[in-house]
């Protein structure tokens, strides 16, 4: 289906300060990650983001933090933000069902989620080169898991 700005939301997971650090391309990943949030300001399209126990692994990355000062994270302490009820209530809120998934780390909280967004039915468009691991063959092993 051909992307539709009144229907899509930007997911961004985990874009943490502690996590992008060790991100195998974390430089990139960032760039890439401002970009697309950008492009969502521009087309009007609703941001959710997302936390992993900020108490431990720190607030999202100030980059990202500056270009969506509106929009307050969701903690979470589940691997998937489909486990998640707040992150799903924002997303039912939303009433859109192209979900644009990206951020870290992708075989573990970006796949898990979009591994259940997916049961869900919704439509998931994973941005490939706004997602990360610590190891390369770790991203690698989540697109082809999800492309399956």
């Amino acid at each position: 289906m051909k992307l539709k700005p009144d229907k899509c939301v930007l997911v961004i997971i985990d874009v943490q300060t502690k996590l992008l650090a060790v991100m195998h391309d974390y430089p990139l990943l960032l760039e890439n990650l401002k970009k697309f949030t950008e492009a969502c300001n521009i087309l009007n399209i609703p941001i959710i983001l997302t936390e992993q126990y900020p108490a431990g692994l720190g607030p999202t990355h100030p980059e990202i933090a500056q270009l969506i000062p509106l929009v307050k994270a969701v903690e979470k302490m589940t691997f998937s933000c489909c486990l998640d009820e707040n992150f799903m209530s924002a997303l039912r809120q939303l009433n859109r069902e192209q979900i644009l998934v990206c951020g870290i780390e992708a075989h573990v909280c970006v796949y898990q989620t979009c591994r259940d967004l997916l049961e869900k039915k919704y439509e998931v468009h994973l941005l490939t080169d706004a997602i990360d691991s610590r190891r390369p063959e770790n991203k690698q092993l989540a697109i082809q898991k999800l492309a399956q």
